[in-house]
């Protein structure tokens, strides 16, 4: 008979836990009453939209899947046989163990889940038996969810994500009494974990303003300007949605076009300049490149009007005619990211309808949606119940609150960006780690309510930028396939946001020369991938033409080792224009507001409003809209 593993963990003495659990609910009361003291008496923990019913319009897509799932008893009783099946071969196999025989598992974890590293979960047996236990119920309710027929498909991915997101909620890691590392935390520190848990819980709240912000990072570690978006420049131009930061040379000679990047603004812009290590500005800085970056503001409700189309005119476009002018260069290079690629795609075509379109040499689109019909996990925020919800919250302030958006993003990898702190957090009651990108990722953004209006509803719910003259900007009707601009698409392969193969549509929307580009990893990791670090691939393919779909595309393309920053800056390079010698910022007609980052991005949305101001008057632009200038408060 096989030895048995020694445990790592003990069960704990009743008693002693009894005692433990006592002395941590007395402190636990006075913490919970002194937070509440401090807590004013009008309904802060309260509040909004928790009023509606049913925002999310989730009960009626879990009713459909009922109904459909009884109307097949046959299936659900093979399903319920399934899962019996499972549990039997379990109990078999747990029993021989507890015996001290050796057994291979029923069901293990996938390589990548780390809710079950410590390695209790392997020794222990009991431990095990309930790691396992979850893992087939897990998998069953998900399996037995996918396989109802007859719902449409939007109902079925709705079903999908919220069956994951109890299923992800329900694992025993997320409980003290199911969590061998937490219950050891526990008998090892006389609760005190617990205790210090309550008050980063309670802190959390706090913070939050009644609501639960998690707290991922170590706030006070990094400050913007100081350790994080530190690449020297200045702000050289602005506008009452945008700064342009114009970036110090570090080469003798530079490309002789420059380069805009307009980054989304859902975010900031400085997850491409989160530290020197890991910097794309700073990199392309020193390739020789003439960088200016866009800078959005963070908007209030005085920027509740503010349109799609006015992000175009007060964004991009008037972005352009500045760099003319602090450059002398009529013509320039352009990169999209995400959101800021949408964007520069309808403003690719609307330059081309107004006969403008050779001011962009060549535009490089970074995880880019422009055809919304496979919009991925986000499609299932988006419907008309869900929509109109909303809409009224964003009416009673005139913009959506950045913790929204961050909680979206973050129920795309609910385990990582949510459960892992909660057991890190609270029932360990450790302090979250410093990490440049988690800080950067909890400093979110306002949405002013008329642009994410029109936002959602045009392009992720009707899909119309895809549509030829589905929408239309400043009287101009959209049509996608007028941009006949040389054109980089990079596309990530692990993407929730903005999946690869919804991407690469637009690789048959363009008119022009298009290049292709897969590279490992997800949406940030993917992009922000340094060729120093050595770390994930990339594809590429020769193919002149590329195939109609992108399963064709990815069997005939190369992979290739490390970053793709490289590949792009070879394409990039047949754009230069040659050299010139560098430019420093507030050379030329451009005079410099203030050094970068800029103010604008150091407003944060826990910040009191701006003071009312008007927005800035200017003589209109070449493109018909006004051209503002000057300082204006952030």
């Amino acid at each position: 008979m096989a030895e048995q593993p020694n445990p790592q963990v003990k069960l704990p003495d009743p008693v002693e836990l009894s005692k433990t659990m006592a002395a941590i609910a007395e402190r636990s009361q006075r913490l919970v009453s002194e937070f509440l003291a401090r807590q004013d008496h009008h309904g802060q923990m309260g509040g909004g939209h928790f009023g509606m019913a049913d925002p999310l319009n989730i009960g009626s897509a879990f009713l459909e899947m009922t109904t459909r799932l009884m109307a097949n008893p046959a299936q659900l009783m093979q399903a319920h046989f399934s899962l019996w099946q499972d549990y039997m071969t379990l109990w078999q196999s747990a029993t021989r163990r507890f015996l001290g025989e050796e057994t291979e598992p029923t069901i293990q974890p996938g390589a990548e889940d780390r809710r079950f590293k410590d390695q209790a979960w392997e020794d222990n047996a009991l431990f095990d038996y309930i790691k396992q236990s979850y893992l087939l119920t897990a998998r069953w309710l998900q399996s037995t969810v996918r396989e109802v027929e007859g719902l449409d498909d939007k109902t079925a991915k709705k079903v999908d994500f919220y069956t994951r997101q109890f299923v992800d909620a329900m694992a025993p890691s997320n409980f003290m009494m199911t969590n061998p590392e937490v219950l050891r935390a526990t008998m090892e520190s006389g609760g005190e974990n617990l205790v210090k848990g309550l008050e980063n819980l309670l802190g959390d709240l706090e913070r939050g303003k009644g609501k639960l912000h998690i707290k991922m990072t170590d706030f006070e570690a990094f400050e913007i300007g100081r350790n994080i978006a530190v690449t020297p420049g200045k702000v050289v131009f602005q506008t009452p949605l945008m700064q342009l930061i114009q970036y110090s040379p570090t080469t003798d000679k530079v490309m002789k076009r420059p380069l805009l990047v307009i980054p989304p603004w859902i975010n900031k812009f400085y997850i491409l300049d989160l530290r020197e290590k890991n910097s794309f500005i700073k990199w392309a800085v020193d390739q020789g490149i003439t960088l200016f970056v866009i800078s959005w503001v963070n908007p209030d409700e005085q920027l509740a009007q503010m349109s799609f189309e006015d992000y175009m005119h007060l964004g991009p476009l008037a972005a352009m005619d500045a760099i003319e002018k602090a450059t002398g260069e009529k013509t320039l290079n352009v990169i999209g990211y995400c959101l800021g690629g949408t964007l520069l795609a309808a403003t690719m075509a609307y330059l081309t309808a107004k006969k403008q379109e050779k001011r962009v040499v060549s535009t490089t689109y970074f995880t880019t949606m422009v055809d919304f019909q496979e919009s991925g996990e986000l499609g299932v925020f988006i419907d008309e119940e869900q929509l109109a919800a909303l809409e009224k919250r964003m009416s009673e302030k005139g913009y959506l609150e950045g913790t929204a958006m961050a909680t979206t993003f973050n129920m795309l990898r609910a385990n990582d960006l949510i459960w892992s702190f909660v057991v890190n957090n609270y029932l360990l009651g450790k302090e979250p780690f410093p990490f440049d990108l988690l800080y950067w990722n909890a400093d979110s953004t306002r949405m002013p309510a008329a642009m994410h209006s029109f936002y959602l509803r045009q392009m992720y719910q009707e899909n119309k930028l895809a549509e030829p003259g589905g929408i239309t900007l400043d009287g101009v009707p959209i049509d996608l396939r007028l941009n006949k601009t040389p054109t980089f698409i990079l596309s990530t392969r692990e993407d929730h946001i903005a999946p690869w193969k919804s991407t690469y549509a637009a690789t048959q929307l363009y008119q022009g020369p298009v290049t292709f580009c897969l590279a490992a990893s997800g949406h940030i990791a993917g992009v922000v991938n340094p060729p120093a670090s050595q770390k994930y691939s990339h594809w590429t393919s020769d193919a002149k033409t590329l195939p109609a779909t992108p399963d064709e595309w990815l069997a005939s393309a190369k992979q290739a080792p490390g970053s793709w920053w490289p590949t792009w800056k070879q394409w990039l390079d047949q754009y230069s224009g040659g050299e010139v010698k560098a430019r420093k910022p507030g050379s030329g007609k451009l005079k410099v507001i203030e050094d970068a980052p800029g103010s604008y991005v150091k407003v944060k949305i826990g910040d009191a409003p701006a003071p009312e101001r008007p927005l800035a008057q200017a003589k209109p632009g070449p493109h018909g809209k006004p051209a503002p200038s000057g300082k204006r408060a952030p």
